[in-house]
């Protein structure tokens, strides 16, 4: 086994994937362990209700976040990776990237603005939504990840978010000590983004030499066009994640926000264990499609299967242990509402696994973006129906679970199924073409 393993890192591209994982492993790692110290802090100091607050706040501008992002982590990190030996395409890349997230960006404040000022739910937490923004769609906003990845740099970020996130992290745990103090919260989380951001285009100036230049109002259009479908696809997500949760906010209050996002965060952060893994294979595998899609869909495939076998092993004493989990991290007792959503929201983890594998390395390297926004979009069309049904029947939290649940076995089957299909497309054109 570990010959094997040994062989299959020997070309320079699998070392360098194997390395851009492990940086990777630990930035996500940081990104895991930093919410879940904070959380239970919160949880004690602020109340269920104010962290709720919080939760829902980050929920609603995470909408805007999509917007500015408009799709650039993968496309453009696809086009980084294929023209990472040309500088001049390089700076001209980042240049119209960048801009266009500035004006995506000016877009999305004055729509939230509209909302926050005219709308009384949000209006009476005005100064916590704004400060969301702040550090979540600009902070983010002007973060290029993306550049970094597509590099397969990712070792500069790692060092950035590490010193700027656990900075932060300790002024919550020192300065905030108070119900009242909801604001400042939120505050120091808008500073990790907000700084870590800024240091991040230091680093892409001094380090790379990226010269900026205004590009033309075509080129921005075009890159709107060209991101369409990810962007699309990324909003329809948001349908059965944010949306979710959004939806809870308006029928069942921030109390219920926060009992369900301290299960889900628990969920989503087991799963976004093999983020690096997809992250780092992402730059690789679009070259690797390129050359050949019968190496690239076989390696996915046996990327696959170990990992469905590594998150089944992983699962299962997880689910039995869920009432020790909750208290571990939030301080809640076995009977909080916290330890039925946590078992049910297990699935998470394989299932996101299996949607990254053949939905981001496969549909979209292949540029069949059309098919997986497709995907999305009728999963996005099941999970509001199915959500709002159980909400207005009763359910609650409970129904809002299954619903992701039920949505996410959806979402692979169709991935799995376009992903499939597109491949023995690509065979019989090899075969004609002969």
């Amino acid at each position: 086994m570990i010959k094997k393993l040994k062989k299959f890192f020997e070309s320079k591209d699998r070392k360098t994937v194997l390395k851009n994982f492990f940086s990777l492993s630990i930035l996500q790692g940081l990104n895991l362990l930093l919410p879940f110290i904070t959380f239970r802090h919160l949880i004690k100091v602020l109340g269920m209700d104010n962290f709720g607050l919080i939760q829902f706040s980050l929920v609603f501008v995470t909408y805007f976040q999509i917007l500015t992002d408009y799709g650039f982590n993968m496309n453009a990190t696809k086009e980084v990776s294929l023209h990472r030996d040309n500088p001049k395409a390089l700076h001209r890349i980042f240049s119209e990237v960048f801009y266009t997230k500035l004006l995506l960006m000016c877009i999305s404040l004055i729509i939230m603005s509209l909302i926050v000022f005219n709308v009384p739910l949000f209006k009476k937490d005005a100064l916590v939504h704004f400060i969301s923004f702040a550090g979540y769609v600009v902070g983010m906003g002007i973060f290029p990840m993306w550049f970094f990845q597509g590099l397969q740099k990712m070792k500069y970020i790692t060092y950035i978010n590490i010193i700027c996130k656990t900075l932060f992290t300790v002024a919550i745990l020192v300065f905030v000590d108070r119900p009242d103090e909801t604001w400042l919260a939120s505050l120091f989380t808008a500073c990790g983004f907000l700084t870590a951001g800024v240091i991040s285009l230091f680093f892409v100036y001094r380090q790379f030499q990226v010269k900026m230049h205004k590009p033309s109002y075509s080129a921005i259009k075009t890159q709107i066009i060209i991101g369409r479908y990810l962007f699309f696809s990324e909003l329809k997500i948001s349908l059965f994640t944010n949306t979710n949760t959004f939806i809870m906010g308006l029928f069942l209050g921030k109390t219920a926000v926060g009992y369900f996002m301290a299960a889900e965060k628990i969920c989503r952060a087991l799963g976004h264990l093999a983020t690096p893994l997809s992250n780092a294979m992402f730059p690789y595998m679009s070259l690797k499609m390129n050359e050949s899609f019968e190496t690239g869909y076989a390696e996915v495939n046996k990327v696959v299967k170990v990992g469905v076998l590594v998150f089944v092993l992983m699962l299962v004493p997880l689910y039995i242990m869920a009432p020790w989990i909750i208290h571990v991290c939030y301080d809640l007792e076995a009977t909080s509402p916290a330890v039925l959503l946590f078992r049910i929201l297990l699935i998470l983890p394989v299932t996101t696994f299996i949607d990254s594998m053949y939905g981001k390395q496969v549909l979209i390297t292949l540029n069949k973006d059309n098919l997986y926004f497709k995907v999305i979009l009728f999963a996005a069309l099941l999970n509001v129906s199915l959500n709002v049904s159980s909400l207005m029947s009763g359910y609650g939290t409970t129904g809002t679970a299954v619903s992701i649940f039920i949505t996410q076995l959806f979402i692979d089957a169709g991935m799995f199924y376009y992903a499939h299909k597109t491949i023995k497309g690509l065979r019989r054109q090899n075969l004609s073409a002969v």
